[in-house]
């Protein structure tokens, strides 16, 4: 099973799995977003708003997807206070809030009159789940971002399900390294789901 299906599957295992580890430092840009730095929100929107967007595409359809996507980033400057560095990424709050806002949208979507299939969503929330959608693609998002030897490290470990005696002879690295990237790139995932979890409805 993949780290992504796993995760899925069973978020509270998965989260299980990877002992808790202390927050990274603030990154300057968060900090200077939760502080009300709109030079910041700009550099926010510009590092997250292709993610924010593609899934917002997916569970709204096209034809509202930038109208859900603004209303994400308002949502997230009016609630900035609320991100919590500790606990997880600001990229998985975003999500979390997007997650709400494109729930919404279908839901008042569909109290409207009969739509074009132009404007018709690629799949509706009870199509697909729109947390699943979240998740595999927060997850996703995560794994691309961690560093080439970590994240083989996972897919090793998740998509060929080799063990970590397997993963240091098929890599010809340290056991010791192959646990430490492992470990490290988990807890990535993990914090980017807790992100996810602590978004403001």
């Amino acid at each position: 099973m993949s780290v992504v299906a796993f995760a899925v599957a069973a978020p509270d295992r998965y989260i299980r799995a990877v002992d808790r580890a202390p927050a990274p430092p603030d990154d300057p840009v968060t900090s200077a977003f939760v502080s009300g730095d709109e030079r910041a929100l700009r550099a926010v929107y510009d590092a997250h708003s292709r993610l924010v967007h593609s899934y917002c595409r997916r569970v709204v359809g096209p034809d509202a997807a930038a109208d859900v996507t603004q209303e994400v980033f308002l949502a997230a400057w009016r609630s900035r206070e609320r991100f919590d560095p500790g606990q997880g990424t600001l990229t998985g709050w975003l999500m979390g809030i997007a997650r709400f806002k494109a729930i919404d949208a279908t839901r008042a979507r569909a109290r409207r009159p009969e739509i074009s299939d132009e404007q018709a969503p690629e799949a509706s929330v009870e199509d697909r789940d729109p947390d699943d959608t979240a998740l595999r693609m927060l997850l996703t998002e995560a794994l691309q971002q961690l560093p080439d030897r970590a994240r083989r490290m996972v897919e090793l470990a998740f998509f060929e399900d080799l063990t970590h005696t397997e993963i240091a002879e098929r890599t010809n690295q340290p056991l010791g390294t192959v646990k430490s990237d492992i470990r490290r790139g988990l807890e990535r995932l993990r914090r980017n789901m807790e992100g996810f979890d602590a978004a403001p409805a």
